[in-house]
């Protein structure tokens, strides 16, 4: 019975991640906090971690400061970049702050955050979501569903 259950469970978990493509993010660009264009080509070249979340979603807003942890700690030799799925609004700006993020976000909203994300290996759609590319531009982490300290730190060890 419990091998039939990892079994399942294994199953899942593959479907919910899937082959990975990292171009369509390297070629989006998408409104930043000034709702200025902010081309994702700009990352090329260097480890990064995309982070898509949206301001509703709790399990997001619970796992923002172990982002913000890990932009502070890598520094410039790993990018983290979260990915809204809200539209940009005037007070994006000010709810970043509220929460200490301290790396570059993007606005997808959600019909291209989802496009986003499915190219990047979440066959499902949901959040929050993080991929991690290393600096070959290839997808070498995707998960589905919030990430911890320890996550984190396993899924970056020996990218920066």
């Amino acid at each position: 019975m419990m091998r039939l259950l990892c079994t399942l469970a294994l199953l899942l978990a593959t479907n919910l991640v899937q082959a990975a493509n990292a171009s369509a993010f390297f070629t989006s660009a998408l409104p930043d906090l000034r709702n200025q264009p902010m081309p994702m080509a700009q990352f090329k070249g260097k480890p990064v971690v995309v982070n898509f979340w949206a301001e509703w979603c709790k399990p997001c807003r619970k796992e923002i400061p172990e982002f913000v942890a890990l932009a502070e700690r890598a520094g410039d030799r790993l990018t983290v970049v979260g990915v809204s799925l809200d539209d940009y609004a005037d007070e994006s700006a000010e709810f970043a702050s509220s929460l200490g993020i301290n790396y570059p976000l993007a606005f997808a909203g959600a019909a291209d955050g989802i496009d986003l994300m499915r190219a990047l290996g979440n066959a499902q759609g949901g959040i929050p979501f993080t991929a991690i590319i290393d600096a070959h531009g290839e997808v070498v982490f995707a998960k589905l569903g919030l990430m911890s300290a320890e996550d984190l730190e396993a899924a970056t060890r020996g990218l920066y």
